[in-house]
C-alpha cells in the first residue's frame, strides 16, 4: 500500500484530503508544518507528498529544497492559492511533480495522486536501462543524461520526457499527448509541460533560440532529434 504524507497547516484541509484518499485505499500520515514534514520523511518511507506551499512554520518551498538536496525520490504534488504562472514555474523548477491551485476538487486531487503513483510504478518497472540516440545516452535507472560526454542529473519527469522523445525521434508529439503520457491524467496543463520543456532545453541545447534537439512545432507540440552535427 502506498503511503501518502499530507502537509498543510489547516487541519480541516488535511482531514478532507485524508478522508478521500483513505477511501481510495491509501495509507495516510500528516504533518502540520514544513519542519514536521521533514521529521515525518526521516521517520517513515513516503511515496508521495501533498504539500501546501504557504505555511507559517517552515513553508513548502523549504521542504522542496530539502527533498532535492537529499536526492529524495518522493513524488510531490504542490498545493497553493497562488494562480500566477510564475509561481507554478518556480515551484516546478524546485522539483515538484505537479501543481494544484486552491480551492481544489477532491476528485481531481485523487485522480492526480493516482496518476502520479501509476507513473512512478511504470517508471520503476521499465525493461530498458539505457537509451541511445546519436551522442545522447539516457541512463534511466540512475536518472542521468550523458550529452557529448557531459553528465546531467535529471528529475524523474525529465527522465521520462527524454525517454519518450528519444524513443520517438523525428516524430511530432502533441502537447496534450505528451502531458497525458507523462502525468497520466486528463487535466492537461500546458504551463506544467512548458516548464519541463524549458528545463530540458537548458540541458540539451547550446542556445534556446536555435535548438538542435528539441524543436517546437507551432500550434501542435514538439519534435525531437538527436545531435547530427
Amino acid at each position: 500500500m502506498s503511503r501518502i504524507l499530507i502537509v498543510d497547516d489547516e487541519s480541516d484541509i488535511r482531514s478532507l484530503i485524508r478522508l478521500h484518499l483513505e477511501r481510495a485505499g491509501l495509507e495516510i500520515i500528516e504533518a502540520e508544518s514544513g519542519r514536521q514534514a521533514i521529521e515525518r520523511i526521516q521517520e517513515h518511507p513516503i511515496e508521495l507528498m501533498i504539500l501546501d506551499l504557504m505555511m507559517d512554520e517552515g513553508n513548502g518551498f523549504e521542504v522542496l529544497h530539502y527533498l532535492r538536496e537529499t536526492s529524495s525520490k518522493i513524488l510531490v504534488i504542490a498545493l497553493s492559492a497562488r494562480r500566477e504562472v510564475q509561481d507554478k514555474v518556480d515551484t516546478l523548477d524546485l522539483g515538484a511533480d505537479d501543481y494544484i491551485t486552491k480551492p481544489f476538487s477532491p476528485i481531481e486531487l485523487i485522480a492526480r495522486v493516482q496518476a502520479q503513483l501509476r507513473r512512478h510504478t511504470s517508471h520503476t518497472s521499465h525493461q530498458s536501462v539505457i537509451i541511445r540516440l546519436n551522442n545522447l545516452v539516457l541512463d534511466i535507472d540512475n536518472l542521468i543524461l550523458h550529452n557529448g560526454g557531459i553528465r546531467h542529473p535529471l528529475t524523474e519527469i525529465e527522465c521520462q520526457l527524454l525517454h519518450l522523445f528519444m524513443t520517438n525521434p523525428d516524430r511530432i508529439l502533441t502537447r496534450r499527448d505528451i502531458y497525458q503520457h507523462i502525468w497520466k491524467h486528463e487535466n492537461y496543463d500546458k504551463n506544467n509541460l512548458s516548464v519541463f520543456i524549458n528545463r530540458l532545453r537548458t540541458i540539451l541545447e547550446d542556445t534556446a533560440n536555435s535548438p538542435l534537439h528539441l524543436h517546437t512545432v507551432r500550434g501542435i507540440g514538439y519534435r525531437f532529434s538527436g545531435d547530427r552535427r
